[in-house]
């Protein structure tokens, strides 16, 4: 489908569901795995965030993060979507304020940032971490009774070893990885005793910051639930390194996040066991390029 077709195809499905907008001033974004996104204004001028599913298990799992906006709403210090149109065809809000602290680069693979990596303020760090704390702080029972999917700590242990014998039977895991992800699976002291609600997917294009790049929202909630704590921290140890995430986690402490001896130490591992999420994510869509993206990423961690 042409980027015209998909622009088009995005304002019927808007008009469909009562929301006019202006054809001029759609813009479609093609980065997300699960949704086409498009950014565009109303008639009345008001800016939208138009989602559509690409596939019916992207739409079954937007179900989970509908229930986890609708319980969270109101209580973070930080914004998060206002899903006014909510079906298996589109999923609409209004725009958030800030913009996202980086996107990905179609040409590198890697992310644009809107402050240099190197020389984000503390405002960021800090900002992060108090929404972190705030977040993780949230009482599980009641999200339970609100529908989030809620995780106790022996569950989601067992989902990681569930989802890596899954991944097993279809992908080819070099020894040297398997043994590393069988003893960090195998290690109590890694292992936290306590549950958190997680954002799930908390990578650059997902965290929205102001002009002094201060965190003011979080967008893209799909695999919100209460399980691990680490899983938060998992893509901001890949990109800042274990001097970033020691310093993240004590800046977390502060504002009240709970952590445990080794909980850095399970972060890294969690980083190494990110294949076997990717490599679940391609069984899932079953598109040959996702499973040879999985094969260079299990390659790519079982050579380092």
């Amino acid at each position: 489908m042409t980027a015209t077709a998909k622009k088009e195809e995005m304002i019927a499905l808007a008009e469909r569901n009562g929301l006019r907008l202006a054809a001029s001033s759609v813009e479609i974004n093609e980065s997300g795995m699960d949704f086409l996104v498009a950014f565009a204004k109303e008639e009345t001028g008001a800016e939208w965030v138009l989602r559509k599913p690409r596939r019916s298990d992207a739409w079954e799992r937007a179900e989970n993060e509908r229930k986890a906006l609708s319980f969270l709403r109101g209580k973070l210090p930080v914004e998060v979507p206002d899903w006014r149109i909510c079906t298996p065809e589109l999923i609409a809000y209004p725009l958030l304020g800030g913009a996202p602290i980086g996107t990905v680069d179609p040409a590198g693979g890697g992310y644009v940032w809107k402050v240099d990596q190197q020389a984000l303020p503390v405002s960021f760090f800090d900002s992060l971490a108090k929404m972190l704390a705030s977040l993780h702080g949230i009482d599980q029972a009641e999200a339970a009774a609100a529908g989030v999917r809620v995780k106790r700590p022996a569950e989601a242990r067992a989902a990681f070893a569930d989802n890596m014998r899954e991944i097993g039977n279809a992908f080819d895991i070099p020894e040297k990885l398997q043994a590393r992800w069988d003893a960090w699976l195998a290690a109590d002291s890694y292992w936290p005793a306590h549950s958190t609600l997680n954002h799930g997917d908390l990578h650059p294009p997902h965290i929205l910051v102001d002009d002094s790049a201060k965190v003011t929202g979080l967008i893209d909630w799909t695999e919100a639930e209460c399980a691990d704590p680490g899983k938060d921290f998992v893509i901001y140890f890949a990109l800042f390194g274990e001097e970033g995430l020691r310093d993240l986690l004590k800046r977390y402490e502060s504002h009240g996040g709970k952590v445990w001896p080794r909980m850095a130490e399970h972060i890294a591992e969690q980083w190494a066991a990110y294949p076997a999420l990717v490599a679940k994510f391609a069984l899932t869509t079953g598109r040959e390029s996702d499973m040879e993206m999985a094969r260079g990423m299990i390659a790519h961690f079982a050579a380092q």
